[in-house]
């Protein structure tokens, strides 16, 4: 059977919304930026649809295109949603969650390069292989990168804790991330 445009292009954005969307969320921290991104994505990726070799790389090469928007999305606003994020943190109430560590808010504080290693091999679950295709590295790099973020991560992640309670001992709540 044969589909128009507009079928096409729906079955396209069923397919992947739910990845991109994860992805963009991960990386920008905000779900009104991430919506934005993953709209200016399938805008862009449709228009240029014909560059698309290999329908198995769809996802790599969609993030590619997700990855750029974000670029032009997050450098105007970045100073803005990081005031609003810190004027959040300080007026929300206590609701006894204090011990647990919110790793959406970690990856926040790491640098863009181990970010995307670990929401593409973590949240999203692709392959080195595909990660490497995705950013446009090789697949060594990949591994390295996931090495380093892992660490970058887990200093975050104690930094965190560090600032909401001092007196703990830091090394209890930690938490790597391991593949199961």
């Amino acid at each position: 059977m044969f589909l128009n445009s507009e079928a096409r292009y729906n079955q396209w954005v069923r397919d992947h919304y739910r990845f991109l969307m994860r992805s963009a969320w991960a990386l920008t921290g905000s779900r009104a930026v991430a919506e934005d991104v993953v709209q200016d994505c399938f805008a862009n990726a449709w228009n240029c649809r014909d560059q698309l070799r290999d329908a198995s790389l769809a996802r790599p090469w969609l993030f590619k295109i997700m990855r750029r928007s974000i670029f032009r999305h997050i450098s105007p606003c970045v100073q803005s949603l990081e005031d609003s994020n810190e004027a959040d943190l300080q007026h929300a109430p206590d609701s006894g969650i204090d011990n647990r560590l919110d790793v959406v808010k970690a990856l926040g504080r790491i640098a863009p390069i181990h970010r995307e290693v670990l929401v593409l091999h973590y949240f999203d679950d692709m392959p080195t292989a595909q990660i490497a295709e995705a950013l446009e590295i090789a697949p060594g790099t990949v591994l390295s990168r996931l090495s380093r973020a892992r660490d970058a991560l887990k200093t975050a992640m104690t930094t965190c804790v560090r600032q909401q309670k001092p007196s703990m001992p830091v090394t209890s709540n930690v938490t790597t991330i391991r593949r199961t």
